[in-house]
């Protein structure tokens, strides 16, 4: 009987070290190199926003419900940035097009991390096919959600999604 109290005192010792202590936010995204529209070369595991919530939108320039999702979330960006997410809008525009990339977004205002994905590395490790494809990423690097197309309003649904999320009401999907 001793024994037995004394193996779950260690037990129990052992699970609370394994529990408490420094719990550092492990990559939230897989390893792909991509660009910012700087030109300057970032790795995808990098990324990171504090244990708060990721917005991923992987678009391109010639896509229509890319750029109007985008252009809905980039007019109620001061609302979605009181919420704590970042979000991260992806270009897979490929070699031939990615110097139309910077100019377009400066154009359009977007204040908004945007990356370019040429290669499609990043774009392949996430398991997109087609754009708009885009992706809730929640503070531990669990994708809470994905969504493929757009139609006006996706994005109101999002926010409240968010707003759920970095409220810590259940109920985001």
């Amino acid at each position: 009987m001793k024994h037995l109290v004394l193996l779950c005192i260690i037990a129990f010792t052992s699970m609370s070290f394994m529990v408490s202590g420094d719990e550092t936010v492990k990559p939230v995204l897989p390893s792909a190199n991509v660009k910012k529209i700087t030109g300057e070369s970032v790795n995808t595991s990098t990324l990171h926003n504090g244990g708060k919530p990721i917005f991923v939108s992987f678009w391109a320039t010639w896509c229509k419900p890319c750029i109007q999702e985008l252009a809905s979330i980039a007019e109620n960006y001061d609302e979605w940035k009181q919420t704590g997410v970042k979000v991260i809008a992806v270009s897979i525009d490929d070699a031939r097009n990615e110097a139309k990339v910077a100019p377009f977004v400066k154009g359009r205002r977007w204040e908004f991390d945007v990356l370019m994905d040429p290669n499609g590395d990043f774009r392949r490790a996430m398991n997109v096919n087609a754009v708009p494809h885009s992706f809730l990423i929640d503070g531990n690097g669990k994708i809470i959600s994905q969504h493929n197309s757009y139609a006006q309003g996706d994005e109101e649904k999002l926010l409240e999604e968010i707003k759920k999320l970095t409220s810590g009401t259940e109920g985001a999907k």
